[in-house]
């Protein structure tokens, strides 16, 4: 498949460093996305610039879509003249985002409509794991499409095939998820007590790391944006709100509560409230570090 035109419609944090990964393996690309910005790294290595999401969908017969939240999915898709699903070529659509499975699913059995085939793959692993190749992707479509995407889609990182209904891979995302912003809400609690009790937060962490209580936070984002104060480990907090926040949706929609869930979207909104939307997730740990009086700092 290397060499064929393959279409990307937003090319931003995670999109950018994936779609050039594309370019890297020897794809042609045809790109979208709002901000020149983002597109122009990927123009002045040869790839062709769309006016909009259908026009990418009318140069390429697969096209990916890495977007931010759910309904922007659904206007790039279904909206207007210029929506992906008005594309004169397309015939499957990879959708990267975290989109939930209720939009998936919605959007999935319009595009069938037109005779578009859906790809649910949401990936997980930070703009780290999108520059090196490292991401988790969990698929869900029909088996033929695998075998099709497979090798484009291998070029991000690991595969997991959940099966091939719309809106699976979706829930696994957001399962996933849940527990990132958890472990971020949990590691920043106990880190504010520890320290404030007069612990020095790098031991603590080793302890914790050596111990029962470690966690995705305690081995990697605490010691690469937490410690050294930076807090930047490339996760907004609007974007860890708003999956945390459908995941409890979703659950509540299948009659599963969710107690702790509903607690940590709660942390969320008191971080996006304090420190904005664009902030970085692991802020919740400065709330913690308000509240408390402490700096957790090494």
């Amino acid at each position: 498949m290397a060499g064929e035109i393959l279409g990307f419609v937003g090319v931003g944090r995670m999109g950018g460093p994936m779609a050039s990964r594309l370019l890297d393996a020897g794809y042609r690309l045809c790109v979208y996305d709002l901000s020149e910005a983002a597109t122009a790294p990927l123009v002045a290595r040869g790839a062709e610039l769309a006016a909009s999401p259908a026009e990418v969908a009318s140069a390429a017969d697969i096209v990916l879509v890495s977007l931010p939240t759910p309904d922007v999915v659904r206007q790039v898709v279904l909206g207007g003249n210029g929506g992906i699903i008005n594309g004169s070529k397309v015939r499957l659509l990879i959708d990267l985002s975290t989109t939930g499975p209720t939009v998936a699913t919605e959007v999935a059995a319009q595009l069938a409509e037109r005779r578009i085939g859906w790809v649910d793959a949401p990936v997980s692993g930070g703009v780290t794991g999108a520059k090196a190749g490292t991401l988790a992707v969990m698929v869900s479509c029909p088996k033929p499409a695998l075998q099709e995407i497979e090798p484009v889609l291998k070029i991000f990182g690991q595969l997991f095939y959940t099966g091939g209904k719309p809106g699976l891979a979706q829930s696994a995302k957001l399962a996933n998820n849940l527990l990132a912003a958890t472990a971020i809400v949990a590691t920043s609690e106990a880190m504010a007590m520890g320290v404030k009790a007069g612990l020095d937060a790098r031991v603590l962490i080793d302890i914790i790391n050596a111990s029962s209580g470690r966690n995705s936070a305690t081995q990697d984002k605490f010691p690469r944006a937490v410690l050294p104060g930076t807090f930047d480990f490339g996760f907004t907090t609007a974007l860890s709100y708003k999956d945390v926040r459908l995941c409890i949706e979703e659950a509540e929609a299948m009659g599963i509560p969710m107690v702790v869930g509903a607690a940590v979207r709660q942390m969320l909104a008191v971080t996006k409230a304090r420190f904005g939307g664009d902030s970085d997730f692991t802020f919740v740990a400065k709330v913690l570090e308000e509240w408390a009086g402490v700096e957790i700092r090494g």
